[in-house]
C-alpha cells in the first residue's frame, strides 16, 4: 500500500504494533494486536486482526472509540502495514477480522475495495455474508473479512 503511514512500533509480544495518530485532536495512541483462533483445515494458522486505541494503564486496546482525527486512510494504511509485517515469517496464514460495529466493518470493506488489486497481490480475500466464506465482490456487503497468504 503506498499510501502515507504512520512509524509504528512491533512490542516484545511479537503480535503487538503500537502506533500514534496524529491529529486535530492531538496524538491518540493505537494498537493492533493478533491473536491466534486456531488453524485452517489445511494447516494454515489463523489470527483475529483486533485494533483500537491503546491504553497504557491497563495494557489493551478499545475498539468501540471514535477518535475522529481526520486521518482515515493513513491509520488504515498503517494497520496494513502491520499486517505485512506480521504474516511475513509465514508461509501459511490467515488473518480474520471484523469491525467492532457494522460501520467498521464497512469502513474495513472500502478499503480493501479501494486497495483491493494491491491487496490481492499477497493475500486472497473472502467476506462472510449469508452464513457461509465466499470470495470477495464489490457491492456485497460483508460481516468479516479472511485474508489468506498466497
Amino acid at each position: 500500500m503506498n499510501t502515507e503511514k504512520y512509524p509504528y512500533i512491533k512490542a516484545d509480544v511479537s503480535a503487538q504494533f503500537k502506533f500514534e495518530s496524529r491529529g486535530p485532536n492531538g496524538a491518540i495512541k493505537k494498537m493492533v494486536i493478533y491473536k491466534l483462533l486456531g488453524t485452517l483445515a489445511d494447516e494454515t494458522l489463523l489470527f483475529n486482526l483486533g485494533f483500537g486505541d491503546y491504553n497504557e494503564m491497563e495494557e489493551s486496546y478499545n475498539d468501540l472509540t471514535v477518535s475522529n482525527n481526520e486521518d482515515r486512510l493513513k491509520v488504515l494504511a498503517t494497520v496494513a502495514g502491520t499486517v505485512m509485517e506480521f504474516t511475513a515469517p509465514y508461509e501459511k496464514i490467515a488473518i480474520h477480522a471484523v469491525g467492532s460495529t457494522p460501520s467498521r466493518t464497512r469502513l474495513y470493506q472500502m478499503g480493501i475495495n479501494a486497495y483491493r488489486e494491491e491487496i490481492e497481490t499477497h493475500f486472497k480475500i473472502l467476506g462472510y455474508s449469508d452464513d457461509c466464506w465466499q470470495e470477495f465482490k464489490s457491492g456485497i456487503n460483508y460481516e468479516a473479512f479472511l485474508a489468506i497468504k498466497k
